[in-house]
């Protein structure tokens, strides 16, 4: 494979996993705001379901080489952040 067909890949696996962390986001901000309060077992399951998978993703984009160690980690780093910043900020609304 030539150098730029690689580089294609892991870009377009690092689209993907950020896309997949996208809707991980979208589905916990219409829980919070809409359905169900952030202590409800459900909704945990659903996360902690949701953020297992992203994380087997990105194992396997890494073990593929398409996607580094480093950018892996920032990017669930990245979304438990922000999934905590809106738990945070339902919690502040009731």
């Amino acid at each position: 494979m030539s150098i730029e067909t690689l580089s294609s890949q892991n870009e377009k696996a690092y689209a993907l996993l950020k896309e997949d962390a996208a809707k991980i986001r979208q589905l916990i901000e219409v829980q919070m705001s809409n359905l169900t309060m952030p202590q409800c077992p459900l909704y945990e399951e659903v996360l902690d379901t949701q953020m297992f998978g992203l994380s087997r993703e990105i194992d396997f984009a890494i073990r593929l080489n398409l996607v580094s160690e480093e950018d892996g980690k920032k990017l669930l780093d990245e979304l438990e952040k922000q999934l905590t910043s809106l738990h945070e900020a339902s919690m502040k609304r009731k």
